[in-house]
């Protein structure tokens, strides 16, 4: 198989093309080991399959929570609506004890379920692919639920370079 030509931009002309595929926002939760709560940000994340029911979001492999991730059985992810911006600026940035004051509940696994979530997947952490400089994660999604007033309710979303409200049609 040919391999890939060398890219004609630098990073920043890349990092502005992948700007303009606005996304939705998520924070990943599990818990560690000690019980400790554990949670990041991201906005990598899809769809994979229906049958089974499969998703994926990346982590990079840098991360301090990366050797937690890798080694849980299980993770939820938490589809944040527009009101919670503060909880995405929270989890890609405190650090320390990133959960003080965030309410939650613990989904059948007992790994965090935030509450006001737009959307949340309780996931079985079925398999991971190192790529790059990210790790994808493919989790089996074994429980799902979604906000009771979610029609009515905006989804955070991040397009180039920021976070925007939009109102569904």
């Amino acid at each position: 198989m040919k391999r890939a030509s060398p890219p004609n931009f630098d990073g920043a002309a890349f990092r502005r093309a992948l700007g303009q595929f606005a996304t939705g926002v998520t924070v990943i939760t599990t818990r560690a080991p000690s019980g400790q709560l554990i949670g990041i940000t991201a906005s990598s994340f899809n769809s994979v399959s229906l049958h089974p029911p499969l998703v994926l979001w990346s982590l990079a492999t840098k991360s301090a929570s990366m050797p937690v991730f890798q080694a849980n059985s299980h993770y939820v992810v938490n589809v944040l609506a527009a009101s919670q911006l503060d909880l995405c600026q929270r989890f890609a940035t405190v650090k320390g004890d990133r959960f003080a004051g965030v309410s939650h509940a613990a989904g059948d696994t007992g790994m965090p379920v935030l509450d006001g979530a737009l959307a949340w997947f309780e996931c079985h952490n079925r398999s991971r692919y190192e790529e790059g400089d990210h790790v994808i994660f493919v989790g089996e999604v074994e429980r799902c639920g979604v906000h009771p007033d979610a029609d009515d309710i905006a989804p955070l979303i991040f397009h180039g370079g920021a976070f925007h409200g939009v109102k569904p049609l």
